[in-house]
């Protein structure tokens, strides 16, 4: 998987991405991350990347020249890639949109900055548009690297236990159950003694019961289509 990151900080990206899990997927081989700094694709002298909005209002908005030339430049090395824009209007993230993307050879992420893109290049050079929440960031950057991360673990070979994929919140459309590990008593608080049983049946239906509960107190939207 190759993900391509169009943005104007790439030192955003520089430790994040060699740390932790997508550090150690980069380095086993799994992921390939190139940082393509918009600026450099600027048509003037002083770099510039941003203007006044036509019809006036607060804010600039990123200019279509260099955003464009990134973009194109990020095509030449993976023509099938999608052009993905980062922003608020776009289909929330969610773990099976992350499934579906995990399935791509690679992905072309362009965080946007200021007040948004130049409406042509979100017409005539982006495929699809994501949100990882209805709230709104200084930039794309926080998005994208979400969405790296939601991705990556998703790929064979990135996680050590490929079963905690299919364990996790949101992997049968409900949140986790509670977890526990050692000690068994702390500060007064117990383990549940049906984890202690050694029944595996029993610990496989306490499990999916308070998943269930979870989900009913937390998040029952989750729930409206069972």
């Amino acid at each position: 998987m190759k993900f391509q990151i169009l943005t104007l900080f790439p030192e955003f990206f520089e430790t994040p991405l060699q740390a932790t899990i997508l550090g150690r997927a980069h380095d086993k081989g799994l992921v390939d991350y190139e940082l393509v700094d918009i600026r450099d694709f600027a048509t003037d002298k002083h770099k510039t990347t941003d203007d006044l909005p036509y019809g006036g209002g607060a804010g600039m908005v990123m200019k279509p020249e260099p955003l464009v030339g990134a973009l194109e430049h990020a095509r030449e090395q993976d023509p099938a890639a999608p052009r993905i824009l980062m922003s608020p209007q776009g289909e929330p993230l969610s773990q099976s949109l992350a499934h579906e993307l995990a399935e791509l050879p690679g992905m072309i992420l362009t965080c946007g900055r200021y007040e948004g893109i130049d409406e042509r290049v979100r017409q005539g050079w982006i495929d699809r548009e994501v949100s990882i929440g209805d709230y709104v960031l200084s930039g794309g950057e926080p998005g994208a690297l979400v969405l790296i991360d939601a991705v990556t673990r998703l790929l064979p070979g990135v996680l050590g236990n490929e079963a905690s994929i299919r364990e996790e919140s949101f992997a049968d459309g409900r949140l986790e159950y509670p977890q526990y590990t050692r000690p068994r008593e702390f500060r007064g608080r117990q383990v549940p003694e049906v984890l202690l049983s050694g029944n595996h049946q029993k610990i496989a239906d306490w499990r999916r019961e308070q998943s269930v509960e979870r989900t009913k107190q937390r998040r029952p939207d989750l729930l409206q289509d069972d």
